[in-house]
């Protein structure tokens, strides 16, 4: 393997979680990374000070270009917009680390962001570069970039979930929601759901979805009734948190997270767009 080679590589997870955790999209941040390899494969070694500074700066600002894109695309995306599960279980090659903050409720904070904004909060809240790295990645002063910090831990303040939950009260939650609807138990379903439970549904005007959020628990209950009817549910683990993976005739149909507060589900996310269900499919097809 030769040096830029081996170096790429050796960071390539890291540069793959960046990537993602700006754009919310596991086949957008591998392009990202496949243009990032284009610009590396030419650059002369013996320049670089900071290897790994470097790629994280070519890695920011492609997907900052991108990030541009993408929101352009979502202003005229059909329904709610979900970020593109990604499989984290243990037992599957090549799983990338992401932080355990960054759930698909996080992911959803994060779009609130100006992309310059994310960038920064991404490079100093997940990865916890300094303010001179970070303001080379963005074309920024360290000054600019700490401002910009501070405007965005604050902006991420008053939206993120209310309270941290750990990974077994969502493996308890989900475990409970799919016997409930295996059983057809939709009382214990409801037992589960918060009052004011807020179901978001991703089709991408492909998948039949909801156009809009389903707040309400008994209105969720039905909704959930519909999507899960004739099809089986599966434990997984993406983006770091429980999950379950819904499939119908063999093919994964939908993945389903939550978030949770004191003890119920308050939200709830299933992504049902085909697009963004390819990766986790392939994924996970070896144990169907």
């Amino acid at each position: 393997m030769d040096p830029a080679t081996k170096v790429f590589v050796a960071h390539r997870n890291l540069l793959f979680t960046v990537a993602y955790e700006m754009l919310g999209s596991a086949a957008d941040a591998e392009d990202v990374l496949q243009e990032t390899w284009l610009r590396w494969a030419g650059v002369d070694l013996d320049t670089v000070r900071d290897q790994r500074a470097f790629l994280v700066r070519i890695t920011t600002r492609e997907a900052l270009t991108r990030l541009r894109t993408l929101r352009r695309r979502k202003e005229s995306y059909v329904g709610p917009w979900l970020p593109e599960p990604l499989l984290t279980a243990p037992d599957v090659a090549e799983d990338v680390e992401l932080a355990d903050s960054v759930s698909m409720a996080m992911m959803l904070v994060l779009e609130t962001l100006a992309p310059i904004q994310r960038a920064v909060f991404v490079l100093r809240e997940v990865f916890d570069l300094g303010y001179d790295e970070i303001a080379d990645a963005v074309d920024k002063t360290p000054a600019a970039a700490r401002q910009i910090a501070h405007r965005a831990r604050t902006h991420v303040a008053a939206r993120r979930p209310r309270g941290d939950f750990s990974p077994t009260e969502a493996r308890n939650a989900l475990d409970a929601f799919q016997q409930a609807v295996e059983t057809g138990d939709m009382q214990r379903l409801l037992d589960i759901l918060a009052p004011d439970v807020v179901l978001l549904t991703d089709g991408g005007g492909v998948a039949q979805a909801a156009l809009a959020p389903v707040v309400g628990a008994d209105q969720v209950t039905h909704v959930l009734g519909r999507l899960v009817a004739a099809a089986s549910l599966r434990p997984i683990q993406v983006n770091g948190h429980p999950a379950l993976v819904v499939r119908l005739d063999g093919e994964a149909d939908s993945v389903l997270a939550v978030r949770i507060d004191d003890g119920l589900i308050t939200g709830l996310y299933a992504v049902r767009n085909p697009e963004k269900l390819a990766r986790i499919d392939l994924e996970t097809a070896v144990s169907r």
